[in-house]
């Protein structure tokens, strides 16, 4: 058997043990942000399972863009998913609101715990999110408020990964095949930086200017009065070219910023989790001896959430 032959065999086989899982659930209510995972997942239930076993649910707040909410209501209509708003309140719980290591397991549990109601009210079967394999090579707090809740994640158990997802979403026509990948507004902060509305309003402002300037993927990292740009590097000529630069720099300290600099290793996911390991690896600033083990702070999180 050729290369070609065992990949689509491969493939098949991971979209036949998805909708395996999902004809178990019988009817679900699924975690729907509008992205490329839960978008390709509330398409592959409706398909497996038939519109009225399958209940999207968007959960509106200060950390999620109204673009974005936008874009899942309207891919939610062309899919004729029965779509629900939902509102969280996460900047009211004081351990996410502190932006602790662990921060999306709060945000995670108060989410979860809605669409459990919304379960229990539609007597459905289970509750499912979009977690996919890939997600497993990233550090995710999220995923043991899903353990604990009893939530599933269909895309991790039928070893589907971004690559699958992106591809058989194009096939089945979901323009989000090609969408940027998304993460909540909060991830933009330093840890144990407060997350406040107005920091967050700010980013939200910045990168839908950036978007509208062409760029296709972006994050405005903020830090203290600065503002650190991430882009693709196919992007960076762009963004030092005169008239976009003046552009960026204008409208970026009209919103409040002091400074804005561009990341030279370019966008990538969880930077702010190397910021965490570089000052977790550093010796004490006062008697310099100790150093700390990233490990070991990433377990004493995963024990706080506890």
């Amino acid at each position: 058997m050729d290369q070609g032959n065992s990949k689509l065999k491969m493939k098949n086989l991971k979209l036949k043990k998805l909708k395996n899982i999902l004809k178990k659930l019988k009817s679900v209510v699924i975690a729907y942000s509008g992205g490329v995972d839960s978008t390709f997942l509330v398409k592959m239930a409706i398909d497996t399972l038939g519109h009225t076993r399958v209940i999207a649910v968007t959960a509106r707040s200060e950390t999620y863009p109204y673009s974005e909410y936008k874009d899942a209501k309207r891919l939610a209509k062309r899919m004729g998913a029965k779509h629900i708003t939902i509102h969280t309140k996460e900047l009211r719980i004081k351990n996410f609101k502190s932006n602790p290591l662990n921060r999306c397991y709060y945000c995670k549990f108060e989410l979860f715990k809605k669409l459990i109601e919304i379960k229990r009210r539609a007597s459905f079967a289970g509750v499912v999110d979009g977690t996919n394999y890939d997600d497993l090579k990233d550090i995710r707090y999220g995923r043991k408020a899903a353990e604990e809740l009893g939530v599933r994640s269909p895309l991790l158990e039928a070893g589907i990964g971004k690559d699958l997802i992106r591809r058989h979403s194009k096939e089945l026509e979901l323009d989000t095949w090609q969408k940027p990948s998304f993460a909540c507004l909060a991830s933009r902060l330093p840890f144990h930086t407060d997350i406040t509305a107005e920091k967050l309003e700010k980013i939200d402002k910045a990168e839908n200017y950036l978007r509208q300037l062409g760029f296709k993927q972006v994050r405005v990292r903020i830090h203290k009065e600065i503002a650190r740009l991430e882009f693709y590097k196919e992007d960076f000529k762009k963004m030092l070219s005169k008239e976009i630069n003046n552009k960026v720099i204008k409208h970026l300290k009209v919103l409040g910023f002091k400074y804005i600099t561009m990341d030279l290793e370019g966008y990538r996911t969880g930077s702010m989790h190397e910021t965490y390991n570089v000052i977790a690896r550093s010796p004490a600033a006062e008697g310099g001896g100790r150093r700390s083990n990233p490990k070991n702070e990433i377990a004493s999180a995963l024990r706080a959430s506890q």
